[in-house]
């Protein structure tokens, strides 16, 4: 049996893209990133988490930021060979992108961007492919803050889950009836950078391991 130390991250899971060849884990002090954000504007301290980048099937643990106070770090993703990483330092009012470069095994900053230019940390996430910074609010807004800026209404059952180009995918759900009646179906919704409605394809489209696509309906 393989022993690795993650300091007490107990669980972790594939990155998605990555071919089954790194894995993270998390820790989660305060919650999510909007938890975290919450915590903070309360006054609260901030004491940050930790995360863990773990190769297979050596083992071996890289740890690409290090736990600092008043930052906190969301769930990485794999694109083009390199592992990206979303982290908030809510004292220095900074969202950071950092890199972490998998061949060299280096953790650098690729991007900046003023924390008051994004509404609040709901669901404020990475997404590939390109790699990019998106939000949907609970006010049933989707928002890509970088590379460019986008901002349309979606439908409030909808929910973004990849990026493919100019292609943005949605998951939405559907419900009727009740008791023996009832009836609960998914479909994907694609659509462009303006919010249009692009494809409409029954069933759900995933990621698989290698970055193909596979639609299952």
């Amino acid at each position: 049996m393989k022993e690795l130390r993650t300091d007490g991250i107990t669980y972790i899971e594939p990155l998605s893209g990555a071919g089954g060849s790194w894995y993270f884990g998390i820790s989660r002090e305060h919650g999510d990133l909007y938890e975290a954000e919450e915590v903070f504007l309360s006054g609260e301290a901030v004491r940050g988490n930790a995360v863990v980048l773990i190769h297979y099937p050596d083992g071996t643990i890289y740890r690409p930021l290090a736990r600092q106070a008043g930052t906190y770090t969301e769930s990485p993703v794999f694109y083009e060979d390199r592992i990206w990483l979303l982290n908030v330092d809510f004292p220095g009012k900074r969202v950071r992108i950092f890199c972490f470069d998998c061949q060299a095994h280096s953790c650098s900053l690729a991007q900046a961007l003023p924390l008051e230019e994004i509404k609040n940390c709901y669901n404020l996430q990475l997404h590939t492919g390109p790699l990019s910074l998106t939000r949907q609010g609970e006010e049933d807004v989707f928002e890509i803050y970088w590379p460019e800026r986008v901002s349309f209404a979606m439908d409030p059952h909808e929910s973004f889950f990849l990026r493919e180009g100019t292609r943005l995918y949605f998951s939405k759900w559907y419900e009727e009836g009740e008791g023996a009646d009832y009836r609960y179906w998914e479909e994907t919704v694609i659509r462009d950078l303006s919010g249009r409605v692009m494809e409409i394809l029954p069933g759900d489209v995933t990621l698989m391991p290698d970055g193909s696509l596979w639609h299952l309906f």
